[in-house]
């Protein structure tokens, strides 16, 4: 048997072998002698079926195991040409050709490693910045919200104009070139003016509108709108207001702390502020984070490190892509790239790059995880999970359950790990 091995790069090897006739016969000899040993076949005693019994019993099933057996001699002997270990091997081999011969099968088989990477002095990747600081108004402002939410609402008794800040109870319905559209309409709707919970321009018209008045209000959707029929489209909605709400003026005091931090004997306004101030800042470096640091130092890496990458690893993120893309298109779309293997593979090609990046980044990070000691255990994931499931009103166990029957726990929990090994090489960039 000849065989010849090549690395194509850091982490994909070529392995091709010319399996001669004789070889398969003798691995069908083998395998039919050990299965003379073993079966049972009527007419003869256990052990004693002739050699030539067993081959005509089992025919084309013998041939099929010779075959595979001298595959798995190509592949081990090539892997020790290539001086690869079996752990470094990534998914399966791939048999790229199997060209059968009266006289000799042709094999190439392409196999992948886990690429070994560089990572450097790679903190340098992530830039200083300042944690970020609050204003003694912005912790005021959340205080009065806070406190704002405590005190319940009370009807106005003087029929005033409305303004900024009141709550108008509303009956309304949606038109949209004259008639009425799906989730266009509502009755004793509570709606804070000046809370942006509707789409802009709407509260804006309700100021200045009394109790018991009749408006139209035109408006426009956004072009992102959710429901493609109505994005972007003017409307106009037909309101009456039926009652307005407002809230008294809460004091800023020890009393609201001691009411704000129950549990807490020595309770005061200054403790309030500086917990709040405590959860602000904590909001402000994670919305710096998630918006901008991370994503900045995940694309860094990626541009600057550089390796080679696993090709069926790429094209497998280029399937996922594909596949996504995919539930956009109507039927005729998906029909005419089925039959058209050009052009599929046109728009695989316009997927590669993207793919090439996730795959490298998802490498990267694992490299860095171990790099930083990170590691995000199961139970963890676990945790994470509940905690979710629970701030959304959901069962804990039930959702975990569902993530897991789903598949969705690994790409979690490599969520998780992105997310932690990102955070501890910024904190440590992070100054006062």
């Amino acid at each position: 048997m000849e065989i010849k091995s090549k690395k194509i790069d850091g982490a994909n090897a070529e392995i091709s072998a010319t399996i001669m006739r004789d070889a398969i016969d003798a691995n069908i000899d083998k395998i039919a002698k050990q299965l003379a040993k073993t079966t049972t076949v009527q007419g003869f005693r256990k052990g004693k079926v002739p050699v030539s019994v067993v081959k005509q019993q089992y025919g084309d099933k013998l041939v099929q195991d010779a075959e595979t057996e001298a595959l798995r001699e190509v592949l081990s002997t090539g892997l020790e040409q290539l001086k690869i270990a079996n752990e470094s091997l990534i998914g399966e081999p791939n048999i790229t050709k199997f060209d059968k011969q009266d006289d000799k099968i042709e094999v190439v088989v392409k196999v992948a490693m886990r690429p070994e990477i560089e990572l450097g002095k790679y903190s340098e990747y992530a830039k200083e910045f300042k944690k970020p600081t609050l204003k003694a108004a912005d912790i005021t402002k959340r205080l009065k919200e806070i406190a704002e939410s405590q005190t319940p609402l009370r009807k106005i008794k003087r029929n005033r104009k409305m303004k900024e800040g009141d709550t108008a109870v509303i009956d309304y319905e949606g038109f949209l070139d004259g008639k009425p559209f799906d989730g266009g309409k509502g009755e004793g709707f509570e709606l804070k003016l000046g809370s942006g919970a509707f789409i802009p321009g709407f509260e804006d018209q309700l100021i200045g509108v009394k109790r018991d008045e009749e408006v139209e209000l035109n408006v426009t959707f956004p072009e992102e709108y959710q429901a493609k029929d109505l994005a972007g489209k003017a409307v106009v909605f037909k309101v009456k207001v039926t009652q307005v709400k407002e809230k008294d003026d809460v004091e800023l005091d020890d009393e609201l702390a001691k009411k704000l931090m129950p549990g807490q004997e020595d309770a005061t306004l200054d403790k309030l502020k500086e917990e709040i101030k405590k959860q602000m800042e904590t909001e402000e470096l994670a919305k710096l984070f998630n918006d901008d640091l991370k994503p900045a130092l995940l694309e860094s890496l990626v541009k600057g490190i550089k390796f080679d990458l696993p090709e069926f690893v790429v094209e497998q993120e280029v399937d996922l892509a594909l596949n996504k893309k995919a539930g956009s298109m109507n039927e005729d779309e998906i029909k005419e790239l089925r039959e058209n293997t050009d052009k599929l593979e046109a728009l695989r090609d316009t997927l590669r790059d993207d793919a090439k990046e996730s795959v490298k980044a998802t490498f990267i990070i694992d490299a860095l995880a171990a790099a930083e000691g990170v590691k995000v255990e199961e139970n963890d994931v676990m945790q994470t999970i509940y905690y979710e499931a629970m701030q959304m009103g959901q069962d804990p166990q039930k959702a975990y359950e569902q993530y897991k029957e789903a598949g969705y726990l690994p790409a979690i929990q490599m969520s998780m790990v992105e997310d932690k090994v990102l955070s501890q090489i910024l904190n440590a960039k992070m100054k006062d």
